[in-house]
């Protein structure tokens, strides 16, 4: 019928000497590449953000020196921009609370998990 093939002590050993060693490389590998993921991540987000910085930045100078062309004085136009801020931080203050918070932890969550997702469906 069939031979039963008995491994030897040094044999069972060898196998899992290996079996660590290509578990240590395979995690080894996994935290490169979660890692390069991180990083590739920080970087495409803050040239992102940058971006919008310099657009909303170019964006109010832009506003400012047209209300300043309207209103006829520079004073008015930036200090028309500068209520412009003051009334939307006021409004940002009140409702970051309730609102707000609670809208960018759930969004940072679905992020999260989307990304996780997305390597379960890679696998």
């Amino acid at each position: 019928m069939e031979e039963k093939k008995e491994k030897t002590i040094e044999e069972l050993v060898s196998d899992a000497k290996s079996y660590v060693d290509t578990r240590i490389d395979y995690i080894h590998l996994k935290s490169v590449e979660k890692g390069s993921k991180l990083f590739a991540d920080l970087i495409t987000n803050t040239v992102v953000v940058v971006c919008f910085l310099l657009a909303f930045l170019l964006g109010t100078v832009t506003l400012a020196l047209y209300l300043a062309e309207v209103f006829g004085s520079l004073v008015s136009g930036f200090g028309c921009v500068a209520g412009i801020y003051l009334l939307l931080s006021i409004i940002v203050f009140l409702t970051k609370d309730n609102i707000i918070e609670k809208i960018l932890v759930n969004m940072f969550i679905r992020k999260y998990f989307n990304k996780i997702a997305d390597k379960d469906d890679e696998e």
